[in-house]
């Protein structure tokens, strides 16, 4: 999504001073993306396909994909880089936050497993207990903020 966002953002919204639709452009981006990996799947993998079921297409209003499109743009990388260099350290940003978002998914996916093979109060389970989880984490990562 990184990768045409980006080229059309500064090749073709910016040229013709239409910045404004930048929001609707990414959404139409991402949108049809995921209809090109729901055919994928539906082709290649249909017990994968049928597993996800309605899930698949509500990935379109996903706001960490949009998130991560717009932060690139708003970072202006293609001021301080120009447009090749710009692109390519959109597309790294793009690629270590997927990554960092899969690490903490799966930190978050190992600790409520071990959550609900503990003994916790009756008051906690189930959301409490992964809100209190979530703000330690949160405290921990943002820890480690100055160490770059």
């Amino acid at each position: 999504a990184t990768l045409f966002t980006y080229i059309i953002y500064y090749v073709l919204l910016i040229p013709f001073e239409i910045e404004y639709l930048r929001t609707i452009a990414f959404i139409l981006v991402i949108a049809s993306l995921v209809q090109f990996v729901e055919m994928f799947l539906k082709k290649f993998s249909k017990s994968l396909y049928k597993s996800l079921g309605i899930y698949l297409p509500l990935i379109t209003t996903n706001c960490a994909i949009l998130g991560v499109a717009e932060g690139n743009i708003i970072t202006n990388f293609y001021e301080t880089y120009g447009f090749m260099s710009g692109l390519w350290v959109s597309l790294t940003n793009a690629l270590g936050t997927a990554a960092g978002f899969g690490l903490i998914m799966f930190a978050f996916s190992a600790i409520r497993v071990r959550l609900d093979a503990q003994n916790v109060p009756s008051e906690y389970k189930g959301v409490p207990i992964s809100l209190v989880v979530a703000g330690i984490m949160s405290l921990a990562f943002f820890g480690l903020q100055g160490l770059i």
